[in-house]
């Protein structure tokens, strides 16, 4: 299991998200996205090159994305809408650095162009 950290960025977008579904499904409704969310973050940590990531180093060095829709529908969430953006480092100990979560309309290379290396 790699260790997992997650930027202020992304804890920001988290919020936000987790705010929206509330605003849009109720309590329920974002209890069951945010299940869903800590579900794909802890995946990512016990498989950080998971079969359905993708490479993203052409946005940045290491990044690799991966859109919570392949988490299945045990979380009860019918079309999610999110893609995990994170840095995975293999180094003695892996780690996974959480770097945005985004909408998967956002344009990543406007939203990643700051993100640290």
């Amino acid at each position: 299991m790699a260790k997992v950290d997650v930027t202020g960025a992304a804890r920001a977008d988290l919020i936000e998200i987790l705010w929206t579904s509330f605003d849009r499904w109720g309590e329920d409704g974002k209890a069951r996205y945010e299940s869903l969310l800590e579900a794909a973050i802890q995946e990512l940590g016990a498989d950080p090159e998971h079969l359905m990531s993708k490479d993203c180093r052409e946005l940045a060095p290491r990044l690799r994305s991966f859109h919570v829709r392949h988490m299945g529908r045990d979380h009860g969430v019918k079309a999610p809408v999110h893609v995990v953006y994170y840095r995975y480092y293999r180094k003695a100990r892996a780690s996974i650095v959480i770097v945005r979560v985004l909408h998967e309309r956002m344009d990543p290379s406007v939203h990643l162009t700051a993100t640290p290396r």
